[in-house]
This record gives C-alpha cells, structure tokens and sequence, in this order.
C-alpha cells in the first residue's frame, strides 16, 4: 500500500481531538498527585498519604483491563465507547467539584474521611475512561499509521509533563479547591473538544491484515504477555523519571530534579514525530525492544556516573529513547489481540505500568523508613 494513502486514511481531527482529552487528563493527575498528600496531610491523615497512592496504583492494575474489557462489549453492542468514556469523565467531573467544595468550606473533624474516599473514587472514575478513550486511536489510524497517529499523543504527554513544573506553580497560587475546581472545568473541555471532532464519524474498526500470526497465540497467554510487557516497560520508565533525576541533581547542584524529569519529557516530545518514520522501519517489536534496552543503558549510565556531562546525555538520550517507546507501545499492544478487544489490550498495558508505579512507591517508602 503506498504510505501516502495510509497517512491519508489517519482521521487526525479526532486524533487530535483525542489528544485534547488526553492533555486534559494529565493537567488533571499533575494537579492530583500535587494536592494529595498536601490535602491528607492538612487534614490529619499524613500518615496514610502514601500508602494510599500504592493502593490507588493496584487499583489501576484491577481496574485497567476491566474497564478496556467493558469499553469493548459495548462496541460491540452499541458501536461504541463513547458511553463508558462519558461516564468516567461525569464522574470525575463532579468529584472534583465536591472535593472543591468540600476544600473551600470547614470540614467537620467527623467527616473529613470523606475526602480520601472521594480522592480514591475520583482515582477510580479517571480509570474507567482513560483506557477506553486511548483505544479510540484504533478506530482512528489503520495499523500501518497508528504510530504516526500515536505519536501525536506521545507529543502532547511530553509537553504536558515537560510544563508541569510551572503548572504546579500555578496551581500552588491558586490552592487546592480552585485547582479542583480548575480540573473539573479541563476534564469537561477536553471531553468537548473530542466530541467536537466527531469521533463518531468511522465506528467501523480499520481491518488488521495481521491477525492471523498473532491470533494463533492461546488468549491468555497473549493477555499475560501484554501486562506483563507494561509492568516491564513501567518500571524502566518509573525509574528513569524518578529515580534517574534525583542522582542527576546531586551534579548539577540548584538544578531541581523536576526540572531535568521535564528536560526528559520535552526530548521525548519534540522527538516523537520525527522517530515516527523510525518505528514504522523498525517494526513495533523491535522498537519496543530496543527503546527498552536503550532506556536501560541510560537509567546505568546515569547512576553509574555523577558528572554535568553525563546528566546531559542522560537527558538527551532518555528522552529520545522513550519518545521511541511510546511511540511505538500503544499500537504494540494493540496489535497482540483481535481488534474487537482494543479496549481489554490497552487496559491490560496500562495496568501493568499501574503496578510497577505502586511497587515503585513501595520500594522508595521502604528506603526512605529504613534510613
């Protein structure tokens, strides 16, 4: 097929109205993750701050491929999954609105356990709609451009977390409530802008000439694969975006680490497009293998060596490889089953990467108690 005619079948107004929600999304988990323990511990529950983000990230690992499983029967009833991504983001709506309300007033000594509860909830209703609305990408690209298509996401993930030191800033001004408030407002305009570009318009599934290889794989098997790979790919990721630039920092003094985090990410972003027509030579399985190898390679050189130089390089090169990664990990996984399950095989990687987040979280706590 000729490559022009299969980036002309992309339908990139509802890419790109996707990627709105998607941005809206992660503005919305930056403010989250900023606020939480803030919050918890304001209200007197400190000491459960974090052990609440390890049971919010295996709640992910659950509720990932439950939600990518119901996104997928109603496709196929109904043609499609617009209702469960309308459902997730209502919810989430209106929980950031009453956690805003509930911040602006005084909360009763006896009722404050209600704002973890709605914080745990709210965490389960972004759940239900993330996995869902990233499979739409299946219904928008034939296989052959779905890196093409996906690299845009990657773009706007890469710039929304390459801001989020100034967003914090910003929301530390505005303070908790109207930051909830604020999320509840870019939840529902990221939802317009996706409804804007009627993504509605081909319900019909891009045929996978592919399937036969893939498919004659047991199911389960090809199920365990997928987490599996997202439990691998989230902990290298993790560790690069965590760990790699606490270390970073210790050579470049005054250099916050959050700071060379989104040095990785605006790499990753400005990287994304151009490394697209890479992928698509490579082939999926083997971008996956060499991003992963490559971020490997960065996360030893980047702790092995403590020198301005290297923290550089480790920037440059991090961000590069996993541009290559996520440019390439959604249509991957969307590849391993059939079509009509596009939702079960995003969840399954997403909840993968949930696990490998709450281990990580379990591993820094340890660390940080045993010291």
């Amino acid at each position: 097929m000729n490559m022009n005619s299969t980036y002309h079948r992309v339908l990139w107004r509802q890419v790109w109205g996707l990627a709105a929600l998607l941005a809206a999304i992660l503005f919305s988990w930056i403010a989250y993750g900023f606020y939480q323990p803030v919050i918890l511990t304001k209200l007197g529950f400190g000491e459960i701050a974090q052990s609440l983000g390890i049971v919010q990230g295996f709640l992910g690992a659950a509720i990932e491929p439950l939600a990518g499983a119901m996104s997928d029967r109603l496709m196929r009833r109904v043609g499609s999954r617009l209702p469960a991504i309308a459902v997730g983001i209502t919810l989430a709506g209106l929980l950031f609105v009453a956690i805003g309300l509930l911040l602006h007033g005084n909360i009763p000594l006896e009722l404050r356990w209600i704002v973890p509860v709605l914080m745990t909830f709210w965490v389960i209703s972004m759940i239900i709609f993330r996995g869902p609305a990233i499979a739409l990408l299946r219904q928008f690209a034939p296989t052959a451009a779905l890196p093409a298509a996906n690299s845009i996401l990657t773009l706007v993930f890469g710039l929304v977390g390459a801001v989020s030191p100034i967003f914090s800033r910003v929301i530390e001004l505005l303070g908790s409530g109207n930051t909830f408030l604020l999320g509840a407002v870019m939840l529902t305009v990221g939802a317009i802008l996706l409804w804007s570009a009627d993504p509605e318009l081909n319900l019909s599934i891009f045929t996978d000439i592919e399937n036969s290889t893939r498919l004659s794989t047991p199911k389960f098997n090809r199920c365990f694969y997928i987490f599996g790979i997202g439990l691998g790919t989230g902990t290298l990721v993790n560790i690069l975006l965590k760990i790699c630039p606490q270390r970073v920092h210790e050579s470049w003094l005054g250099f916050a680490s959050e700071y060379i985090t989104a040095g990785i990410l605006f790499v990753c972003a400005i990287a994304a497009i151009p490394l697209e027509r890479r992928v698509k030579q490579w082939g999926l399985n083997r971008s996956m293998v060499i991003s992963s190898t490559s971020i490997v390679a960065v996360i030893l050189m980047g702790l092995s060596f403590n020198f301005p130089a290297i923290s550089i390089l480790t920037i440059l090169f991090g961000g590069i490889a996993m541009s290559i990664l996520f440019v390439a990990q959604i249509p991957w996984c969307l590849g391993r089953l059939s079509d009509r399950q596009a939702g079960l095989s995003t969840g399954l990687y997403l909840g993968g990467m949930a696990t490998a987040t709450a281990f990580l979280e379990i591993i820094i706590q340890f660390k940080l108690g045993s010291r």
